[in-house]
């Protein structure tokens, strides 16, 4: 009949449910005291005459009466139900991975290579990520936009996935892939824009230094967290040769001077990666120092259930009422 009651605002008036045994006491001893007896020698006489059904029923009117008084005290102690929900805000972030498929990043000093490696942490990254806009650079000895700002991080993994070594002319042109992500993300409104630059190199084509272009995300706010790919001294690199492929060692050259002076113009922070697991870390690292904005607000929604005790108490007292005029009715 009534839903479910999960709190009440005046649970002080349910102490007064304690009286009703009492009164119901009271009104028993009363009724007795009233009842007129008659002295006869015997009851025997009387053994044998049904009782009538308004006798078995006498003390029903004095029932409805208590039933309703504890459904007015219930009423007063005001029964709610709880409603409880969130209000969420999420101030999402704008994030660009610029990534260098350049030649050298074939080398086999992460598994199965670099380029793989990145991509692998990547994926990851941008699953990891909830609200934010994730876009996609690639850059060689010129750059070009894999994927733009998105949330649909499906699209943006499947192009991450489809990345390989020779899409662009080979070389390492880090400027012209800053520049390139920098104009994705100018015209963002977002409060926070992000952009993760990977290479293995050194910059040496485009038209673009990577200190100036730099300073061009600094106008926009635009931090870059630069993280240079490749063990310390020399790595295996695979040669095709008439032979089949053939591995020589090759030296790893980053410039390392450049890389942290790029992060420090935009307020980023320079990481060196020298193998799978330093790069998953430095991702999580990043990961936690770029998290979304999250605003959440409690509120409480209350159903107030006291009238339906009312009506309840209310028919009760009327049909205690009715059956005191029209059943159990005392001649005067």
């Amino acid at each position: 009949m009534f839903d479910p009651v999960t709190q009440f605002a005046n649970p002080e008036f349910l102490w007064l449910l304690l009286l009703l045994p009492l009164l119901a006491g009271w009104q028993v001893w009363k009724q007795r005291r009233l009842t007129a007896s008659l002295r006869h020698s015997s009851l025997s006489a009387f053994a044998d005459v049904p009782s009538s059904w308004r006798v078995r029923l006498r003390s029903l009117p004095l029932l409805l009466r208590l039933l309703a008084l504890g459904l007015l005290i219930v009423a007063f102690a005001r029964p709610q139900t709880s409603a409880r929900g969130e209000k969420v805000f999420r101030e999402g972030i704008d994030i660009t991975i610029v990534l260098d498929i350049s030649g050298s990043m074939l080398a086999e000093d992460f598994r199965p290579n670099r380029l793989e490696a990145a991509k692998g942490v990547g994926e990851d990254f941008i699953l990891a990520r909830e609200s934010d806009r994730i876009g996609l650079v690639i850059f060689a000895g010129e750059s070009f936009t894999q994927c733009p700002l998105t949330t649909d991080y499906s699209v943006l993994v499947d192009l991450l996935r489809k990345v390989e070594t020779g899409y662009l002319q080979d070389g390492t042109a880090i400027g012209e892939g800053i520049a390139n992500a920098v104009n994705r993300m100018k015209e963002s409104s977002s409060k926070s824009k992000v952009m993760i630059l990977l290479t293995d190199g050194v910059n040496n084509m485009g038209s673009i230094d990577p200190a100036t272009a730099a300073e061009i995300a600094q106008t926009f706010g635009i931090r870059i967290y630069t993280i240079g790919v490749g063990t310390r001294g020399m790595a295996p690199y695979p040669f095709k040769t008439v032979y089949g492929i053939q591995y020589q060692p090759v030296p790893v050259e980053i410039d390392e001077e450049m890389l942290r002076q790029v992060a420090e113009i935009t307020g980023g922070e320079y990481f060196r990666a020298t193998g799978n697991k330093k790069l998953v870390e430095i991702y999580d690292e990043i990961d936690n120092l770029e998290r979304t904005k999250i605003e959440v607000t409690e509120f409480h929604r209350y159903t107030e259930l006291f009238y339906e005790y009312l009506v309840a108490a209310l028919a009760l007292l009327i049909g205690e009422l009715l059956l005191g005029w029209f059943v159990f009715r005392k001649i005067p």
